[in-house]
């Protein structure tokens, strides 16, 4: 039989699958995105709040050509690495936020470890394992939360690929201080986006603005402008800036980004998608008067944030802008750290970096998909991973932190 003849013959023997369908499957690994991978006659699955090994009953919610989409239904063998969900709205029909809170907390690393290890094995054609590093409790971590309100004013969060809000009158993955449990008791307005953060000095803030439409949300409590201290050196940052979840990520994140960065006086360093400026804050004390630091970001919000906390400091400029457009106006960079966005760098930043030829480029990256495929490129263009480390600073869900170290491979 001809290969065509045998790829007619795989599809005529892959069965159509339709929602609503349920049977029983073992579940054969991670994938990336908090989901697991079964088969069945041919189908591939992918499949929520599963574990590897186990013998499952699913039930089919979504279909495509490449790939489907399904639920746990029943547990019929179970792994050892089952538990119960400290949440009592982590389940299929609830909330969509925590994906993982049905697995042991090592086990949760491990699975991470593997979904960077195939990430990289699949667009970087690299071997390549790192193990995710616990960084403190699992519950009661995160600083900020985005949720909405239902028609009738219940504050709540989404259910996974989903518009459906699910009233939500606890959340466990957040920070006491935030009184998740005072807010969900109020009478919100229907249909609302509301954003809560908390800074560093306790202080809460709160924005609302409408889900049916796309402008900014705008304050209603608290502070517009909050104040944050990491290390000592105090940042404020406004409401619509970017600011890390985990309470303790800006302090593990610029440790060790500052010491793969192995800073020096005089350096002059580019912190692209720079936001408030994090990174730049810690790097003052090493590089001295003569050195200067760049900070490149879009976000105006943010740049703003970031002229108030280094108005003062006559090293450190602040750029305003798209980094792909404000990248090749620069001339020279010992040192290049970015912190780019979920879809990561890309291409035409990854090249007007290499061009500027630093010691060294240290990434951190919240999605190791994007950090594979930006690694190809940084390899194509003479700079490969010297060092990497990978942080769990978001428990009970499938999201990574990495940062990476890369250093130029070629002889100069």
């Amino acid at each position: 039989m001809t290969s065509n003849g045998a790829n007619e013959q795989n599809s005529a023997e892959r069965v159509a699958l339709a929602v609503g369908d349920r049977f029983t499957t073992t579940i054969e690994k991670v994938a990336h995105g908090g989901h697991f991978i079964a088969r069945h006659r041919g189908a591939v699955i992918f499949v929520r709040h599963a574990i590897p090994g186990e013998e499952v009953e699913i039930e089919i919610t979504g279909t495509g050509k490449a790939f489907n989409r399904a639920d746990v239904v029943k547990v019929i063998s179970a792994s050892p690495d089952r538990v119960s969900a400290p949440c009592q709205f982590a389940h299929r029909s609830g909330c969509g936020g925590c994906d993982f809170q049905h697995i042991s907390l090592e086990r949760q690393r491990q699975l991470k470890s593997d979904v960077i290890t195939e990430q990289f094995a699949r667009i970087a054609k690299q071997e390549l394992r790192v193990d995710v590093e616990e960084v403190g409790a699992p519950l009661g971590y995160r600083t900020r939360f985005n949720a909405v309100t239902t028609r009738n004013g219940d504050l709540g969060f989404k259910q996974a690929r989903s518009n459906k809000v699910v009233p939500v009158s606890d959340c466990r993955i957040l920070q006491p201080e935030i009184k998740y449990q005072e807010l969900s008791s109020r009478k919100w307005k229907g249909d609302l986006r509301v954003e809560v953060s908390l800074s560093s000095t306790g202080e809460r803030t709160i924005a609302t603005g409408y889900t049916r439409d796309e402008t900014p949300v705008r304050t209603s409590e608290g502070p517009d402008v909050a104040k944050y201290s990491v290390n000592g050196f105090p940042l404020e940052v406004g409401q619509r800036s970017f600011w890390q979840s985990h309470k303790l990520a800006p302090a593990v994140l610029t440790q060790v980004v500052k010491e793969f960065a192995q800073l020096g006086d005089g350096d002059q360093v580019l912190d692209l998608y720079g936001g408030v400026g994090l990174f730049t804050s810690q790097f003052l004390d090493v590089i001295g008067e003569s050195g200067q630091i760049d900070l490149v970001e879009g976000s105006k919000s943010a740049t703003a944030d970031a002229m108030r906390n280094f108005g003062e400091m006559k090293n450190v400029k602040v750029h305003t802008g798209d980094v792909a457009k404000l990248l090749p106006r620069f001339s020279k960079a010992d040192v290049i750290v970015l912190d780019p966005p979920r879809e990561g760098a890309g291409k035409e930043v990854v090249a007007a970096m290499a061009a500027l030829r630093p010691r060294s480029i240290i990434y951190v990256a919240c999605d190791p998909a994007a950090l594979a495929r930006d690694t190809t490129y940084l390899s194509d263009l003479g700079y490969e991973i010297a060092k990497i480390r990978a942080f769990d600073l978001f428990p009970m869900t499938h999201h990574i932190e990495s940062v990476a170290l890369f250093t130029s491979s070629k002889v100069s």
